[in-house]
């Protein structure tokens, strides 16, 4: 399936999970959409968990929601330094208002939470955020690889990478008529 001229955000911070940031990057970059890494904006260099580099190609101050279709929240502790960055949570939330894909991975949850796009939906992640999803409205659900509600995927850690990748790239390769439908 061909993602040409599809735009994804995958927002970036220190500490974040090597493949849950990696992953989707390569898998999305290869089914042809264009992957910008927007990191808070104080660097442009991240280290991963075990000290892997990403280059942030935008900073969240000149992220506008309408050049994008998808945002990508990659897990780790990422997402813990995430949440004191306002604009990216302000940024999350505006593409869930938008109607935009929003997904997440493991931790990535915690932005979801603190962005409101958890309640009312169901939310799948690294069980420690159980309490964060629940808390912001989300029901969660623990027995699914990825779990897809309206414009918002979820998974729960690396293992689940493959459905986790393969859910955004299918709903991302359907028009929006069909997404009403489904």
């Amino acid at each position: 399936m061909s993602l040409n001229a599809k735009r994804v955000a995958l927002l970036i911070e220190d500490d974040y999970q090597e493949m849950e940031a990696w992953y989707p990057f390569y898998r999305l970059t290869e089914a042809g959409a264009t992957v910008t890494v927007i990191g808070p904006g104080h660097k442009t260099t991240f280290a991963s968990k075990l000290g892997y580099e990403m280059e942030a190609t935008m900073a969240i101050k000149d992220a506008r929601v309408a050049d994008f279709d998808a945002v990508v929240v990659p897990g780790g502790f990422a997402p813990d330094h995430m949440r004191l960055c306002r604009p990216m949570i302000d940024f999350v939330r505006d593409m869930d208002k938008a109607g935009k894909l929003v997904s997440a991975i493991c931790h990535g949850g915690w932005i979801l939470a603190s962005a409101g796009v958890c309640k009312g939906r169901k939310i799948t992640g690294y069980s420690p955020i159980q309490d964060d999803v629940v808390n912001a409205g989300g029901t969660w659900v623990s027995d699914m690889a990825a779990v897809v509600d309206g414009n918002v995927i979820t998974a729960r850690t690396p293992p689940d990478l493959p459905a986790f990748a393969a859910a955004i790239v299918a709903y991302l390769g359907q028009d929006a008529a069909a997404r009403k439908v489904a």
